[in-house]
């Protein structure tokens, strides 16, 4: 029994009983069993950006790619860390366009549940990883089950923003009706990627300036 916020239980309820589902749960639980401190987040934060962001509180879906495989660092929601870790260097761009975006002072901590609180989901295409091993749980079917989340947002709500950066998160947008939501694409806020259009993307205010426009409450970034 999957173990998730009511509304988005309800909006997956297809995908929980589908053998690719079946076959993950089983890979997940055998990587836990192996190595208890060798898998991130920690087993009852697997489905911590859903529980944070309840399907029809929902607003803006940031999507990232997967988990930080450092020890304490993943803390089931996208690009987030625990109070305390010192920002990664993606995220540490992040708070810096938020700055120059909306003049918000820089974030020290990276504990993004307060985004969460309002309404941010924060999905990692895939929510597990091994320590030290980046995309090591990816196309394991992860990749089909949060495809199916942005899918049930995207076609049951209206007036969402989602936020895709990179090339992997823009894949994942492919269906996302522009008539109904509004899609924000841009490079990927890694060092790597920053300067080729992340900064300046202005995503945030542009986020803040659609949900008044269609009388929601703005995020405070």
């Amino acid at each position: 029994m999957v173990r998730i916020e009511p509304g988005w239980k309800n909006a997956l309820a297809g995908e929980f009983d589908q053998p690719y589902f079946q076959q993950l749960t089983g890979m997940v639980r055998e990587a836990y069993r192996k190595c208890p401190t060798g898998v991130f987040p920690p087993p009852a934060k697997i489905f911590a950006a859903y529980d944070a962001s309840p399907f029809f509180d929902t607003k803006v879906i940031i999507i990232g790619q997967d988990p930080y495989h450092g020890p304490g660092q993943a803390n089931g929601l996208a690009f987030s860390v625990n109070p305390g870790i010192a920002l990664p260097p993606s995220l540490r761009n992040i708070f810096r366009e938020v700055s120059d975006d909306t003049g918000a002072p820089m974030s020290a901590n990276g504990d993004l549940s307060r985004w969460a609180s309002q309404g941010v989901l924060l999905l990692n295409a895939t929510l597990t990883v091994e320590a030290h091993k980046p995309r090591s749980h990816a196309g394991q079917g992860w990749e089909k089950f949060t495809d199916a989340s942005v899918r049930a947002l995207a076609t049951q709500r209206e007036h969402l923003v989602f936020i895709l950066w990179g090339s992997d998160a823009i894949r994942k947008g492919a269906f996302i009706d522009r008539s109904k939501h509004l899609v924000l694409e841009s490079p990927h806020p890694s060092p790597l990627s920053a300067h080729r259009g992340f900064f300046g993307n202005h995503h945030f205010s542009k986020a803040n300036d659609y949900l008044i426009s269609h009388g929601k409450s703005p995020i405070i970034w």
